[in-house]
């Protein structure tokens, strides 16, 4: 009886190390695998929505086995979002919505995405999300612990101020205008005249009530949601810059998973990318009408207007190529869009 009993501790050992070892196969089937999702912007922000919007389809597909919660305002990792890729990669975070041009610092032929006017329209820049070369830079992140699920758009930039319309670079000679910390945008303003002023985004409004800036760019949607309209009068619509979400994820919690719920994060991603698209063309038309209801003067750039810009982008080209800081990636993004 004795070696019977101890034949059948032997043998639920064993199978409790076999269950143990299955590296990459995740949970049991019926098992429930919780996530912490942060997002940057507030509830009522289209980014944070999406993130609600994938949680759910993601609960769907996988009949309830991956479950997210989505937490808005940087409130996961304090608002720095230099901190929350960090965090990120070493699993503090679960999963994060961020800004590709804030992913520069780590690698910055993630730059090549907000070349000025490198895109013609939203859908040119949907293919050029959904390329390999897109791919590539989703890889490159894999190398700080995060996995890439993919890309959802983020409506092109605009210009607001309080000096003047922006009809032609020339108008933008003088004007103090906030812009990301990021050479590209310094590179671009710069060389309109523009007195490029880098500051932190929560500083902005307090700037440009004081009148310490001139003028800033955003998506409208940052526009409105920031009350931009409070202290600017002129909103341009310039369409001058892109900007991608990366939804990223620690590496290592989706290794854990089975591949049936890889599978699942992935598609999820890439059909919310689709549905954001949507969204947020439609959510950009309402809030131009309401900012111009609400008392700011809107102008957008026609063709004409708008290849005067082009040209002076096409310009920059060599000093673009050093801050993207790979020649022959660069060459291929621009033949990609049919700019080289």
């Amino acid at each position: 009886m004795k070696k019977i009993i101890v034949s059948l501790f032997i043998l639920m050992a064993v199978l409790a190390l076999v269950g143990c070892s299955k590296v990459g196969e995740g949970a049991e089937k019926g098992d429930i695998v919780t996530f912490r999702l942060a997002t940057p912007d507030p509830d009522s922000s289209q980014i944070t929505k999406a993130a609600q919007e994938f949680a759910k389809l993601v609960e769907e597909k996988s009949d309830g086995s991956i479950q997210i919660s989505v937490h808005a305002n940087g409130s996961l990792y304090g608002g720095d979002p230099a901190a929350a890729v960090k965090q990120l990669g070493d699993g503090s975070l679960d999963m994060l919505l961020l800004s590709t041009s804030l992913y520069t610092n780590f690698e910055p032929k993630f730059n090549a995405i907000s070349i000025p006017y490198l895109f013609d329209d939203t859908d040119q820049f949907v293919d050029f999300l959904n390329s390999d070369l897109s791919e590539e830079l989703l890889y490159s992140v894999e190398n700080m612990g995060i996995k890439g699920l993919g890309y959802w758009t983020r409506e092109f930039r605009q210009i607001t101020n309080s000096v003047q319309p922006i009809t032609q670079p020339s108008d933008l000679d003088g004007i103090k205008l906030r812009v990301p910390n990021n050479s590209l945008w310094v590179e671009f303003f710069s060389d309109s005249g523009t007195v490029t002023t880098p500051m932190d985004f929560g500083e902005v409004y307090n700037a440009l009530q004081l009148g310490t800036i001139d003028g800033q760019e955003n998506p409208v949607e940052v526009i409105e949601s920031s009350k931009m309209q409070e202290v600017q009068e002129y909103l341009t619509i310039s369409n001058h810059m892109a900007e991608a979400w990366l939804v990223g994820m620690n590496q290592e919690k989706f290794n854990e998973l089975t591949e049936e719920q890889q599978g699942i994060l992935l598609e999820a991603s890439q059909e919310i990318q689709t549905w954001n698209a949507e969204e947020e063309k439609a959510e950009a038309e309402e809030m131009i009408d309401l900012l111009e209801e609400e008392g700011m003067q809107v102008n957008e750039l026609t063709d004409e207007q708008q290849e005067v810009f082009i040209e002076n982008s096409k310009q920059l080209y060599p000093a673009f190529k050093e801050i993207i800081g790979d020649e022959a990636f660069f060459n291929e993004v621009l033949e990609f869009v049919g700019k080289n």
